[in-house]
């Protein structure tokens, strides 16, 4: 018998087996760019797991481009074949597909931040998120009591702002709601804020301004650059009645009083001001006033290259109908000029508002032949409505809440020529009485029942003129319930008495056991970005508390 030679046996007298492959590895070989090619025929699912082969791998199958594509074929394309009169334009099918080529593809400006790189992997698996109401949840304590009136907010770019007549002005992050950003307290003889809004033109900016009016008929404009509030201007108060709404768009502001004067102002620029310095008073450029603006409502500036439109959207109560909305639209020039005003309203040209002026009466209705109850076609039994409860505007959308657990959304057309509210379409899926709602520019919505133990995402782009719209809204899955999910967090009772009590600030989540407490009840004050979802509570014993909503 041959004796095995010495390279053949290890040194513990086993057996040195040799491993032979039998099927050679050739993914290795390829290019990098070939490997992205073969990736890129693959779901999210495979994608994934090919991540956690190797660390060659796990770079590779996390590419931003092949996110990026699977994003706007996901998320983007479909929105593109809603666009009506899309599939009659002749336009080819192969033309709504994501093309690495285009620099900019159906407008999605919103996705692509100037001078910062996208991550498209988790901007995917945020979206993915708010299609299926999954999110975290933290809890901050905002005040052991309740403000009187309640705290205002506004979300901003990440940014979260609160007003109200204690603590003054708030502002911090989103990323944890415990980072303060900046704060400042009113001027001493200010009234309770009644009003806060942000400009709407700020969205790329470093310096972010906003305006808060007063129950005084004052408002002041403030601007948030680098974690610091500065004052820009202080309006003294005013005999018309508090502010009750207010709209910036810089330089031009607008507000509406609780005696319904409206009135739009104009910034001029600063010569030779330094940075910060206090702005010299607006012009009052135009001042209105009305006697069929009812609350709810909201305000909006809406710049044009060559006019501002300034819009008012309210309730209405009517005849028969019982509540509807109206929207009132001026243009005006950059001067101030007023060029036409419009009326428009959610209701059949023959009903009649309760109200009108008396000194411009409105033209006799025509005969109304009211039919037996039950009676009612679709379109007139769709305007029957109790008072809303919130009303919330973002053109082309406006979304109306009812105390009756329902929610309506009107789209607003508005042309050279016309100005028309559609008829209005019933969205149901909430379970209690709803506080608020926001609706955003692109159709995503969010609402919050007065308990705040529900809240509701919405995808309300394109409104209802399709029928694989109407069939998603009668089979109710225009919306879905948040579920956040139970965070692992210690528990509060190893927490020393002297921090459990702490209310003033934000210095400290206070995470409960079991989530949110549901005998905590909402003001209708919720807010939301790409990313989060913010909505201020207050609880049965009367603290506040802001509840915010991670997507990421």
């Amino acid at each position: 018998m041959a004796k095995r030679k010495a390279s053949e046996t290890c040194e513990d007298g086993r057996e040195n087996k040799r491993l032979h492959s039998s099927n050679p590895d050739r993914l290795s070989r390829l290019s990098h760019e070939l490997t992205l090619r073969v990736l890129s025929f693959l779901p999210v699912p495979d994608l994934i797991i090919c991540q956690r082969v190797s660390r060659h791998f796990h770079v590779l199958a996390g590419d931003s481009q092949l996110w990026k594509a699977l994003y706007y074929n996901r998320f983007v394309r479909p929105r593109a074949s809603r666009i009506p009169g899309i599939h009659e334009s002749g336009v080819p099918a192969e033309s709504l597909y994501y093309s690495s080529k285009l620099s900019r593809w159906l407008h999605e400006d919103n996705l692509v931040r100037k001078g910062k790189e996208t991550n498209w992997k988790r901007q995917y698996k945020t979206r993915h998120n708010w299609t299926k109401g999954t999110c975290g949840v933290s809890e901050v304590p905002v005040a052991p009591e309740p403000s009187v009136p309640p705290t205002l907010l506004h979300m901003h770019e990440g940014i979260i702002f609160m007003a109200d007549h204690i603590h003054g002005l708030r502002a911090w992050s989103s990323q944890s709601g415990q980072d303060m950003l900046a704060t400042i307290a009113f001027p001493d003889n200010a009234g309770p804020p009644s009003a806060l809004t942000v400009d709407s033109a700020s969205t790329r900016s470093s310096t972010v301004t906003l305006a808060v009016g007063f129950q005084d008929g004052s408002f002041t404009v403030y601007d948030l650059h680098d974690n610091r509030f500065t004052s820009r201007y202080s309006h003294e108060p005013s005999s018309n009645g508090m502010i009750s709404a207010v709209a910036l768009s810089f330089p031009y502001l607008a507000t509406m009083t609780a005696s319904q004067l409206l009135s739009f102002y104009k910034f001029m620029p600063a010569e030779d001001k330094p940075s910060g310095a206090i702005a010299d008073p607006p012009r009052l450029l135009q001042s209105l006033h009305s006697r069929t603006v009812w609350p709810p409502l909201t305000l909006s500036i809406r710049p044009q290259p060559d006019t501002v439109l300034v819009s008012i959207a309210y309730s209405l109560p009517t005849y028969l109908s019982g509540w509807t909305v109206g929207i009132q639209e001026m243009r005006l020039t950059p001067d101030g000029k007023l060029v036409e005003s419009r009326l428009a309203s959610a209701i059949d040209q023959n009903y009649r508002p309760l109200t009108f002026n008396s000194t411009n009466p409105a033209p006799a209705p025509a005969p109304l032949t009211i039919p037996p109850f039950g009676h009612f076609n679709t379109s007139e039994a769709n305007q029957i409505h109790s008072k809303p409860t919130s009303l919330s505007y973002s053109h082309p959308y406006l979304l109306v809440s009812h105390p009756d657990n329902t929610l309506t959304l009107y789209l607003v057309s508005s042309t050279t020529d016309t100005l028309k509210i559609s008829p209005g379409n019933r969205l149901w899926g909430h379970t209690s009485s709803i506080s608020g709602a926001h609706v955003g520019g692109r159709g995503k919505a969010v609402s919050v029942s007065t308990r705040g133990d529900e809240l509701r995402v919405w995808e309300l782009e394109g409104g209802f003129a399709s029928a694989a719209a109407r069939r998603r809204l009668a089979a109710g899955e225009l919306s879905v319930q948040l579920r956040p999910e139970k965070p692992s967090h210690p528990s509060t009772d190893d927490l020393t008495p002297a921090i459990k009590v702490r209310g003033d600030g934000l210095g400290l989540a206070l995470k409960h056991k079991g989530g949110i407490d549901e005998t905590s009840m909402t003001r209708g004050f919720v807010g939301f970005d790409d990313d989060k979802v913010v909505v201020l509570k207050e609880r049965h014993l009367g603290a506040q508390a802001l509840v915010i909503y991670d997507f990421t």
